[in-house]
């Protein structure tokens, strides 16, 4: 089969198309031919080696971590899918490999397709949506009528984020810059904060949750917006040593970790708030609660851009600028 490769670790690192075998599929497993493959950043810090530590891969690797497409054959234990049936996923960790023609994927971490959707809007949808809901509803356990901030609105996690939000019920916050103002405010946000002008750390105050995806220094201004008993929930770190022990890391990442982390969860225990690490994971049954709501037409997908699969490349290159509204797709087939 095709597929795009990375040969080596490093933020210099090209990938290529290139062949490898088609994957050998588990008892518990599928194999899917896949229509389209979603970008994230993850993507790009897993090839420039950042994660390392927590998910040592083999090279050559083929990354990507949401798909959508069709079943073509199905592992002996497997009994909620058939061949033919349109599917989608966050593959699991070490079991990645969406920029390709063909992956496996575990019957637990797949659901069917919303019926609404195409193949490309699908493959958008598993990776920040499942962040999103396991932020949200797992981690903050957000109810009607509290406030939440969600940074940057616009990107792909943003996007998603507001509509569940909003869905939920809470008052929603976020940040963007003013060309995205009208995008955000028709996904519902309530409060929009253009961050090239105001900073939103002295406009918002007393609020219950916090998804917080951007660097250091705007996690530590999250703090001062939060009341006491609020929650602050990053997904783009630092990872705090709960994090840690949840993947089984040996005791040298756990104490990495700790000392990463230190920082805010100083700051965060002294204004009595509640800091947690989120490293999103594979969950087929949280993604068909996403299907429903998809289908309902409770939550509609954001799709900026859709690259053919031999510019797998350049769609990763344009995710890094972080200027993209909403998900970026390879489409395979």
């Amino acid at each position: 089969m095709k597929a795009f490769i990375i040969d080596s670790y490093g933020k210099k690192a090209d990938g290529r198309i290139g062949p490898m075998p088609v994957p050998e599929i588990r008892p518990n497993e599928v194999l899917v031919q896949v229509h389209a493959a979603g970008v994230n950043l993850l993507d790009s810090k897993i090839r420039n080696g950042e994660f390392k530590l927590i998910l040592p891969y083999h090279l050559p690797l083929i990354l990507g971590h949401d798909v959508a497409g069709v079943v073509v054959k199905v592992g002996p234990q497997v009994r909620q899918f058939k061949l033919g049936d349109e599917v989608y996923a966050r593959p699991d960790d070490f079991r990645i490999g969406a920029f390709a023609e063909l992956i496996a994927i575990k019957e637990d971490s797949l659901a069917m397709k919303p019926k609404s959707l195409t193949m490309e809007e699908a493959a958008s949808i598993p990776l920040v949506g499942l962040t999103v809901w396991q932020a949200l509803i797992e981690l903050a356990n957000l109810k009607k009528g509290q406030k939440v901030f969600i940074q940057a609105g616009s990107g792909g996690v943003g996007t998603f984020a507001i509509q569940l939000a909003k869905h939920m019920g809470a008052i929603v916050a976020t940040t963007t810059s003013t060309a995205n103002i009208e995008l955000v405010k028709s996904l519902g946000a309530d409060i929009v904060i253009d961050y090239k002008k105001d900073d939103f750390e002295k406009i918002l105050q007393d609020y219950d949750v916090v998804l917080n995806s951007q660097d250091g220094k705007t996690l530590e201004k999250s703090l001062q917006i939060l009341k006491p008993g609020g929650k602050l929930i990053s997904i783009s770190g630092p990872p705090d040593v709960d994090f840690a022990k949840k993947i089984g890391a040996p005791w040298f990442v756990q104490f990495i970790m700790r000392l990463l982390s230190f920082g805010v969860r100083r700051k965060a225990m002294r204004r009595h708030i509640d800091y947690s690490f989120l490293f999103m994971r594979a969950h087929g049954r949280q993604l068909r609660e996403i299907t429903t709501l998809i289908d309902a037409g409770a939550i509609r997908p954001v799709v900026d851009k859709i690259f053919p699969f031999e510019a797998t490349g350049e769609a990763m290159a344009y995710v890094e600028k972080g200027r993209a509204k909403g998900k970026v797709v390879v489409k395979i087939l």
